[in-house]
């Protein structure tokens, strides 16, 4: 994680570490769940929260950036939630197939018993057991689009950050092309002071010059007209 000069955007982005990793976490528990239906609907859910204080995380994140008066570190701190957005998409992909692979067991656990139950079994769970399986496909199908709802979420507000990171990127490329231009101006007038600075004294000389000239012509009329024997 890059170093930033904002205690809060780092506290922010340790918590968005933290999410990530028991949300991970989470999805390995929902890959070696083998039911019943109420722990995967558990687990489940704690993903579900999960995923919604990471992205409100992440937003906040991105609130920081974009109230930073440095760049640098505006941009930084912008990358940091390209990074983090990518992670959820990636942990959200993961979910779906840990939930499909769940339901798969749980659908062929059910199987099993149905099959090696005999005709000695009731209605009573066969009728539980279907209750459960449309149960268990319906959180199933929430989830999944829940899950698009957020992915469209994500794409949009990444659409948003590119724009204003080629934004950013353009305004730092011309503000380094105005220091070029005004570092250019300053040395150009350096020059010029120099050469100014160096004809001022040429000047001053002519001037000293034309002066003891003058006054030696003065001197030399009223010696002529004064002493004229000498």
């Amino acid at each position: 994680m890059a170093s930033w000069t904002d205690v809060n955007a780092r506290i922010c982005g340790q918590e968005m570490v933290k999410y990530d990793l028991e949300i991970k976490a989470l999805i390995q528990d929902i890959r070696d769940c083998h039911g019943p239906q109420p722990v995967l609907t558990k687990l489940n859910s704690q993903v579900k929260e999960k995923f919604i204080k990471l992205r409100l995380r992440i937003q906040d994140l991105e609130q920081m950036a974009q109230e930073q008066d440095e760049e640098l570190t505006r941009l930084a701190i912008l990358a940091e939630t390209e990074s983090q957005k990518h992670q959820m998409l990636s942990n959200q992909t993961a979910w779906r197939k840990a939930n499909l692979a769940c339901k798969l067991a749980i659908d062929n656990m059910e199987k099993d018993e149905l099959l090696h139950g005999g005709e000695n079994q009731s209605t009573s769970p066969r009728r539980a057991t279907k209750e459960s399986v449309v149960e268990t496909s319906s959180n199933f199908t929430e989830s999944l689009m829940s899950i698009s709802r957020m992915m469209s979420q994500q794409v949009k507000q990444t659409e948003d950050t590119i724009g204003t990171l080629a934004t950013s990127s353009r305004t730092v490329h011309e503000t380094n092309e105005e220091f070029k231009n005004m570092k250019g101006t300053i040395h150009l007038g350096r020059k010029l002071i120099l050469k100014y600075n160096r004809r001022e004294l040429t000047d001053k000389l002519l001037i000293f010059l034309a002066f003891a000239l003058f006054f030696a012509t003065v001197l030399y009329i009223l010696k002529k007209r004064l002493f004229p024997f000498i």
